[in-house]
């Protein structure tokens, strides 16, 4: 299944809910599981992203519409760029 890294920067907004409920963030994870996505590894981090998540979705189609769907609630915003294994490319020279 193919592999994408995600990054999350929360709004105020978003701020606001994970400091009122840190297991929010657990709960979105599950929340995108019927889209297809399943959550892999998830960090928190200090530089220019809160979060970056790696996942696996069926397809683009699956990934984009958990973005678009995860954005209208206005607590975040996201960026995806698809990820593949080094040892992937090595295989395909």
């Amino acid at each position: 299944m193919p592999t994408y890294i995600m990054y999350s920067k929360l709004t105020t907004e978003g701020v606001r809910t994970i400091k009122e409920n840190p297991k929010r963030i657990l709960e979105v994870n599950e929340e995108v599981k019927p889209l297809g996505i399943e959550v892999i590894a998830q960090y928190a981090s200090l530089g220019p992203h809160h979060f970056i998540s790696i996942v696996t979705a069926p397809n683009e189609q699956a990934i984009a519409r958990a973005a678009i769907e995860l954005g209208s609630r206005g607590t975040a915003t996201y960026e995806i760029v698809p990820a593949v294994e080094v040892q992937t490319l090595i295989d395909s020279f």
